[in-house]
């Protein structure tokens, strides 16, 4: 494996600082987040299915993101990831603990979402085993893990929506027929059904474990995503 250099950050998880989670505060639930640096920005792919469409539309580059010490920030913690795992799960563990400490502390039940801005396979970390109190979600755009969760083969405590764009339409209609849930991205208003299926506003909150099943969760297209006709950007 390649060696690209990285330094240790001493905060790997955000909280409180996107106005989506902190929308469900209000639901009782308090999220952490990990943001990486997606797709191949780090050296390293962390996106192993993103489509063209799924590239350019990224939030990657929104809010905060935009800011190149915050993208910098992103590429280290994710070269730490790939090249030094261990003490990088040590340090996510640390504050995993805190965020639930804090959490109980203030009222809420704490949430973890790990995939900010990629797509790792975290079931298998052990996480979600080790803390069963904490109810963890994620977007993804792998059908394996996608299929995985509808089949209830992921931990109980890990919710996943599975990501429509231009290449995965058959498989992402599968999850939904098979009762699991899609997110897609809209350039207007949100219609109230898509190819037969209900369309809920996902902009809302970003609380993806409470939505009722079978439905499409529509997001506004945003910043880059406006001008994407790739076919990942739905009329």
């Amino acid at each position: 494996m390649k060696s690209l250099p990285f330094t240790k950050s001493k905060k790997l998880l955000n909280i409180d600082n996107n106005a989506k989670t902190v929308k469900g505060q209000k639901n009782g639930y308090k999220t952490a987040i990990l943001y990486l640096a997606p797709s191949s920005q780090s050296g390293f792919n962390v996106c192993p299915q993103a489509s063209q469409g799924c590239k350019k539309a990224c939030l990657y580059t929104a809010g905060h993101g935009a800011f190149n010490n915050v993208q910098q920030g992103r590429i280290n913690k994710t070269r730490w990831y790939i090249q030094d795992r261990e003490t990088f799960i040590d340090q996510l563990d640390k504050e995993i603990k805190n965020h639930i400490k804090n959490s109980e502390k203030n009222g809420f039940i704490p949430c973890v979402r790990l995939n900010g801005t990629s797509d790792i396979a975290w079931e298998h970390s052990g996480l979600m085993q080790k803390y069963s109190m904490v109810q963890f979600y994620d977007y993804t755009k792998v059908y394996k893990r996608a299929l995985k969760f509808v089949q209830k083969e992921t931990p109980k405590n890990y919710h996943l929506t599975y990501s429509l764009n231009e290449d995965n339409r058959a498989h992402a209609f599968e999850i939904l027929r098979m009762g699991g849930n899609i997110s897609a991205v809209f350039r207007k208003d949100l219609p109230k059904r898509y190819n037969g299926f209900r369309v809920i506003d996902a902009d809302e909150t970003d609380l993806r474990f409470t939505d009722p099943r079978n439905v499409i969760c529509g997001l506004k297209a945003k910043g880059e995503a406006r001008t994407d006709y790739s076919g990942f950007v739905l009329d």
